[in-house]
């Protein structure tokens, strides 16, 4: 694994917990993590239970002994490290955003493409997508459950910048993160509503805000949290995005992110309406998805809790009795299950770095729209083989 912050913890207890409360086709051996700070990711590797740690990604794979690189640095490194990976034969575990740029993504897409077909898998860590309930979702919809897919509702909504004096993280620099709550959260809902629709997002409309432009530079972080150091830098990236998208469908999806919904931590919602009833899942009560039932008859309709935890529910049979709560975590064990078993059958896991691809092109969509007065901008698609 390349990189040790937040992401890493999280990818590190997804990787501890799979092998042992899931039957893998392969077994799983936490080798080796890297960072910059050879003292700080030691101490990671002790924590989070890698065998050693590293401080050169270049050495460590092009080890023997190294099957699988999960990245989990800053964006503007992902292109760089996995590309040389998937050369050097590796499968490889991108954290989301797939890149900062959309020539970034293309050149990763590109390099998966020549891999697999040397029998190398590649994905992207949108871990909502292996919640259960969002999961379960999915399903409901492809089975016709809420008919023709007609209206999406997307936010993510946190508050962790509101105050001014939080320090000048990389997150909020356009040279390390590509772009701030758009990128960071908005691909999340983007990825989300295609994954769960099975419908592209094919134009959009949205502004970009930047509230506070200055803030104190940061002496020391740790998650999403800083200490100030002296002096202030320029905010690079947005703080706020709104946005409409027009679905291949035909339908209209809205999307909100932000880091300033004051009182809201880590909120992200979405309602799928359609012409035969709706689904709705909340991150913030995720063992519960609501399905509205508009066949029901007259007097008998409302939205419906069904609380995702019994075992035929995607992923749960693994894990406790019904009722028994799963949390933010599993997704990151049930991320692990899809690639190692996606690796052994010797087939692609999903999402793909096209996929990935796909969102980066609706993110770029989105900046350029927001550049041009929110005029609707069409996102780019992919130019056809010669």
């Amino acid at each position: 694994m390349v990189g040790y912050g937040f992401m890493g913890a999280a990818h590190s207890v997804g990787w501890r917990q799979a092998p042992r409360m899931f039957d893998l086709p392969r077994a799983v051996e936490m080798t080796v993590v890297v960072g910059r700070n050879a003292d700080a990711v030691a101490s990671a590797a002790e924590k989070w239970g890698w065998a050693e740690s590293a401080t050169d990604w270049r050495e460590v794979i092009g080890r023997d002994d190294i099957d699988i690189v999960d990245i989990v640095t800053p964006g503007d490194s992902h292109a760089e490290i996995a590309i040389a990976a998937l050369e050097a034969g590796k499968h490889v575990l991108c954290e989301k955003p797939l890149a900062n740029t959309v020539t970034g993504a293309e050149a990763m897409a590109e390099a998966a493409e020549r891999a697999r077909a040397r029998g190398i898998r590649s994905m992207v860590g949108f871990t909502y997508r292996r919640v259960p309930a969002v999961t379960l979702l999915r399903d409901m919809i492809a089975e016709g459950a809420i008919g023709t897919v007609q209206q999406v509702r997307a936010a993510y909504r946190q508050d962790w910048l509101v105050d001014p004096d939080m320090p000048l993280a990389w997150r909020l620099q356009k040279e390390h993160a590509g772009s701030g709550a758009l990128g960071d959260i908005g691909a999340h809902i983007i990825d989300m509503t295609q994954f769960v629709t099975g419908l592209g997002v094919e134009s959009v409309t949205g502004t970009l805000e930047t509230i506070v432009k200055q803030r104190p530079l940061q002496a020391a972080g740790s998650g999403l949290s800083g200490s100030a150091g002296e002096g202030f830098g320029e905010v690079t990236v947005d703080d706020a995005a709104i946005f409409t998208g027009r679905l291949s469908n035909g339908a209209l999806a809205s999307f909100e992110a932000t880091r300033f919904a004051t009182g809201r931590k880590n909120a992200l919602t979405i309602e799928v309406s359609g012409d035969r009833g709706a689904l709705a899942f909340d991150l913030e009560d995720l063992n519960s998805l609501r399905f509205y039932d508009r066949t029901a008859p007259d007097g008998r309709q409302g939205f419906t809790r069904i609380l995702v935890t019994e075992p035929q529910h995607p992923y749960v049979s693994a894990w406790w009795p019904a009722g028994h709560m799963l949390g933010y975590e599993h997704g990151f064990s049930h991320q692990v299950v899809d690639l190692v078993g996606a690796i052994d059958a010797g087939t692609d896991p999903h999402p793909s770095f096209d996929e990935g691809l796909r969102v980066q092109r609706v993110l770029d969509a989105v900046e350029r729209s927001s550049s041009a007065d929110a005029v609707w901008t069409g996102v780019a698609s992919p130019v056809p083989a010669s």
